[in-house]
């Protein structure tokens, strides 16, 4: 087992619940036991004193009503520069669609971005790059305005 893949097995939670043992496990047991009708992987970051957090989540979005989710949440010394801050969202973003790709065979519908479509918002900078990048891989990604329920979750688990 690769490093990175040991590192995810042991951070995720369920929002408002447990800590999960093997997130991998976890997925394909969600993913062969409920009907879900799509899922959606996103990431936000917000700077504190000191240290800038990121939450990565998985979002299970349920046929007819309802989602679940489950995240990580990592704390890093603090990044200033707004670039280099939103540029993490995105890679954390893609390593997780990646090992859900690899590690369970399983296809996720859209990577939710926290950056603007509107000029006017300093996110929009780095829309094109991440856009590019993400469906470069395979993916899809939506950015605000859109309904972007993992970068909901994800922005609620940092605050």
């Amino acid at each position: 087992m690769k490093n990175v893949d040991r590192e995810f097995l042991n951070r995720f939670r369920i929002m408002g619940g447990a800590e999960i043992q093997d997130v991998f496990e976890y997925l394909s047991h969600v993913v062969n036991n409920q009907e879900t009708s799509e899922i959606h992987v996103g990431c936000d970051s917000q700077n504190y004193r000191d240290e800038t957090v990121y939450v990565t989540t998985i979002v299970f979005r349920y046929q007819g009503s309802g989602a679940h989710v489950v995240y990580r949440k990592e704390r890093v010394p603090k990044i200033y520069d707004l670039w280099t801050k939103l540029w993490g969202e995105t890679e954390r973003s893609v390593e997780l669609a990646n090992l859900i790709r690899e590690r369970c065979g399983v296809t996720i519908q859209q990577i939710d971005l926290d950056f603007n479509t509107d000029p006017a918002f300093p996110s929009n900078k780095l829309l094109s790059a991440s856009t590019g990048y993400i469906n470069s891989l395979g993916y899809q990604s939506k950015a605000k305005p859109n309904l972007l329920m993992a970068v909901w979750a994800a922005n609620v688990l940092c605050h």
